[in-house]
């Protein structure tokens, strides 16, 4: 039985928030995350070693830059990485799910009514809409700097490497209406091939010269490198950061795996790989002339690769970026659909792509925006050296929040003492405000993409979560108190056989639809449910919480139906499970009545003419609650009204 009679008190319910743990053995779940979370981080030795020497602002490739750039890197990974996201921010999950929108749900639920949530929850937004410029950014970068690998295969490439990375990119995109269901299962273990190759290319040249590890791992020698160049070793963080570009995906993903998964693959794989491969490189230079050095330096990555195996390991590489990229759009579906639930964003279509895997979904709306986007970015650049002066920006406004929005959870939530917190939240600042300092250098390169995409989308976002408060409100001031309705309607109306679902955004009140039905056809249902569905700010919800319903006489009913943030919608299937609120409901004799408001701009005090102009483009071209809710077509009535905010 999925209900249960609510109290007086209508809507207060019991707090059950658990996770869905993610299922399976530890090595099967490890494969699974090097294949996912990892692809973003896994494809930086393709560009970050290249750019911090050889991109916009390049250094001299000697032995004090290389082991200084080197030890930058190891403790740019342990900082950011290891201890920030690995050991601190991934225990603060939202009943297993992470990300930025989860940990603020989480931060809002706990703390709501706080002077300082309102802040909170901006930088919370801002943080999601960041993210959209990077998804935008991560597949342009990753494919075009794989594609570029193909003139080392053949010269002939050279004109053809754009052209391929615009098939490349407009083929996967083409693909996600079939969903990753498939393909996914031998992400993992391609990855973990990938992962090898680049351990094994990096030990190759650092059996020339191994005391660089000992250099690596001396933080003297990044110290050493801010000591004598000063401003220009500051510059170079804006693309030594490329190399913990995805480091947010083991947030973001640890709903898909757990923790304990990413934690175990990062440090016993993944970053050991990755170093290697970094170390390889720099061994590589160290070993040749000045001359030599120079001219490798262009592209260390594809030029540390012997030729006997060049042509399989640059496929390897393309193929390695496809998945990182496949693994950003995913993020940016389920960020979305987050998004949409917790009412920042408007309805639109969701598709299911696999019957076992909710989390596996499909946005139409969402795919060909950043398909569009993609690849206008690609044509635009050209090339990924190009691209990396637009990359870092978005990943590092990103990283910021994250990290004011973990100092909110260690010190409120958590209540760590501040001797505890503090000198640990300081170190996170002041990495995080360097490298998104030395990536605002980017702007005038190419940097104003990802911050004028945030911008738009944060303006978007906002817009949307409060034209939905005023139109509410304004709605609220003209309803008629329940019970009032239905002592003058019950003996006024005809009542007819069956059942009228009227959805109603609000817990009180009479809904407009059912105002409108009443007024125009004078009738009313033997059986009328006034349906609020609620989407809760934590991930699922429990069964035995689903359904409240109370008993409001003469065959009314008050039902509110809960779902988790990241569950699906279907308010058919759930109304099919109810044994309360009178007999069993048969969708053939079930009508369901919706509302469609049509906004007027007013002069009254809300949001600026040209944001209200804004949330009434959005709201006409959302997705309809049939749609959303998945109602029967063929059951469905809706009346519309008029609505000023």
């Amino acid at each position: 039985m999925v209900a249960s009679q609510a109290a007086d008190d209508f809507g207060d319910s019991p707090d059950h928030r658990h996770g869905h743990a993610p299922q399976g053995s530890l090595l099967a779940l490890c494969i699974g995350t090097v294949g996912v979370v990892f692809g973003d981080i896994g494809t930086s030795p393709i560009y970050a070693f290249r750019e911090t020497f050889a991109g916009h602002h390049p250094i001299e490739p000697d032995p004090m830059h290389i082991k200084g750039v080197l030890s930058l890197v190891f403790w740019s990974m342990m900082i950011v990485v290891t201890f920030k996201y690995v050991f601190t921010i991934m225990k603060a999950d939202n009943k297993g799910e992470g990300g930025s929108l989860a940990l603020l749900a989480l931060i809002n639920r706990q703390t709501a009514g706080a002077k300082w949530t309102a802040p909170i929850v901006m930088l919370g937004v801002f943080a999601t809409a960041l993210f959209y410029g990077d998804s935008m950014i991560t597949p342009a970068m990753s494919i075009l700097s794989a594609a570029e690998g193909l003139k080392y295969v053949s010269t002939g490439f050279s004109p053809w490497i754009v052209p391929i990375a615009v098939a490349i990119i407009a083929a996967l995109f083409a693909f996600q209406s079939r969903g990753t269901a498939r393909v996914g299962q031998f992400f993992g273990p391609i990855m973990v091939v990938y992962f090898l190759t680049l351990a094994g290319l990096g030990i190759m040249h650092l059996v020339k010269m191994p005391s660089i590890v000992f250099d690596v791992l001396n933080p003297l020698n990044a110290l050493n490198f801010f000591y004598v160049d000063g401003f220009r070793a500051f510059v170079a963080m804006g693309t030594v950061v490329l190399a913990v570009t995805g480091a947010e995906a083991l947030y973001a993903d640890m709903g898909h795996f757990g923790r304990r998964p990413i934690k175990f693959s990062w440090l016993w794989f993944v970053m050991p790989a990755l170093m290697l491969n970094y170390m390889g490189q720099g061994a590589m230079i160290l070993s040749m002339t000045p001359a030599e050095a120079q001219a490798t330096i262009r592209d260390p990555f594809f030029l540390m690769v012997p030729e006997l195996i060049s042509t399989p390991v640059i496929f390897l590489t393309i193929l390695a970026a496809i998945i990182a990229s496949q693994a950003v759009i995913s993020g940016a579906f389920s960020l979305t659909q987050q998004a949409i639930q917790l009412g920042f964003m408007p309805r639109l279509s969701i598709l299911h792509t696999s019957e076992k895997a909710a989390g596996q979904i499909y946005i139409p709306a969402i795919n060909w925006g950043l398909a569009i986007m993609v690849l206008l970015l690609v044509l635009f650049f050209q090339s990924s050296s190009n691209l990396a002066a637009a990359y870092g920006i978005a990943v590092t406004g990103a990283m910021f929040i994250d990290t004011c929005l973990i100092a909110v959870v260690l010190l409120s939530l958590w209540k760590w003492p501040k001797w505890r917190a503090l000198p640990l939240l300081a170190l996170f600042f002041v990495v995080d405000l360097a490298y998104f300092g030395a990536n605002l250098l980017k702007v005038p390169d190419g940097g104003w993409v990802p911050l004028m995409i945030g911008l738009l989308i944060f303006t978007l976002l906002t817009t949307w979560s409060r034209g939905r408060a005023l139109m509410r409100e304004r709605m609220a001031e003209s309803s008629m108190p329940m019970e009032i309705f239905i002592k003058s309607a019950a003996n006024s109306a005809a009542r007819v056989p069956g059942t009228a679902i009227f959805m109603a955004s609000a817990a009180s009140g009479v809904p407009s639809a059912l105002l409108h039905n009443i007024k125009h056809n004078r009738i009313l249902h033997e059986r009328v449910i006034i349906l609020t569905v609620q989407i809760e700010d934590f991930p699922y919800v429990e069964e035995s919480d689903r359904i409240y319903c109370k008993d409001l006489g003469e065959g009314f009913f008050r039902v509110k139906m809960r779902f988790g943030f990241l569950e699906e919608t279907d308010v058919p299937k759930t109304l099919d499970k109810v044994d309360l609120c009178g007999p069993k409901f048969d969708m053939m004799h079930t009508s369901f009545f919706l509302s469609r408001q049509t906004l007027i701009a007013s002069k009254v005090p809300g949001m600026a003419i040209w944001r209200e102009k804004v949330f009434a483009w959005m709201l006409r071209n959302a997705a309809n609650a049939m749609e959303f809710f998945k109602l029967p077509t063929n059951r469905v009535v809706e009346l519309g009204s008029q609505v000023e905010i």
